[in-house]
């Protein structure tokens, strides 16, 4: 079951503006991948339901969380349908997110006062989402869908939304000044925090200052 309620899960993901998203089928390469963007000052992760098993890595990686980065909320993604969703929250993911909006994950979430970040595409799924009780919306793509103009017009006409922006974020000033100016909450980074030659060669400390590095640019663009 979830250690973090719901508030403290958002309230993290506010404050620090960045969730690391990561996959991997080997349960000692994403513990430490976690335990690498907690020295780097993470607070939310978020580990992806992209493979076979991926539960079993998660429940590992979950268990291994309470007692190397006791205050790492850790979470679950690309879930899509309401099942997957509740044999997670069972393992102990602390918040859900997909990359559509479901409003049966919706139920299952709010059931157990779950955050559930849903993938968006438009202000109507946003509304929709909202409406569902979906505090944070994640836009996705991000870059496909509009970009930081698109979280700007949004905000507009609905200046309560939450967004978080996931895919084509990058750790550089430039990228990341867009987004928040913007007015998201927070961003969702992949592939640009975990290089595969980075990972290859375990070399954890580079993770570390990649998410320091990023979450002091974040730091000064939050509004």
């Amino acid at each position: 079951m979830a250690r973090f309620n719901k508030i403290e899960v958002l309230s993290a993901m506010a404050n620090t503006g960045m969730i690391p998203v990561y996959y991997s089928n080997d349960v000692e390469t994403a513990k430490q991948v976690v335990k690498a963007c907690y020295a780097g000052g993470v607070r939310a992760f978020e580990f992806t339901n992209r493979g076979d098993f991926a539960q079993e890595v998660f429940a590992e990686l979950s268990k291994f969380v309470v007692n190397e980065c006791p205050d790492m909320i850790l979470g679950i993604g690309s879930i899509v349908d309401a099942p997957t969703a509740a044999l997670y929250i069972q393992l102990g993911a602390n918040f859900v997110v997909g990359p559509l909006f479901n409003p049966e994950v919706a139920k299952v979430c709010n059931r157990r006062l779950i955050p559930y970040t849903p993938g968006c595409g438009s202000v109507s799924e946003i509304g929709f989402a909202q409406e569902a009780g979906c505090d944070l919306c994640k836009i996705f793509p991000a870059g496909n869908v509009g970009g930081p103009s698109f979280v700007s017009n949004i905000k507009a006409p609905m200046p309560w939304s939450m967004i978080m922006a996931t895919g084509a974020v990058e750790p550089t000033e430039e990228n990341l000044s867009a987004w928040f100016k913007a007015g998201v909450t927070c961003v969702g980074m992949g592939s640009k925090l975990f290089p595969k030659e980075v990972i290859e060669k375990k070399d954890w400390n580079t993770i570390s200052k990649l998410c320091s590095d990023a979450l002091a640019i974040i730091l000064k663009y939050k509004k």
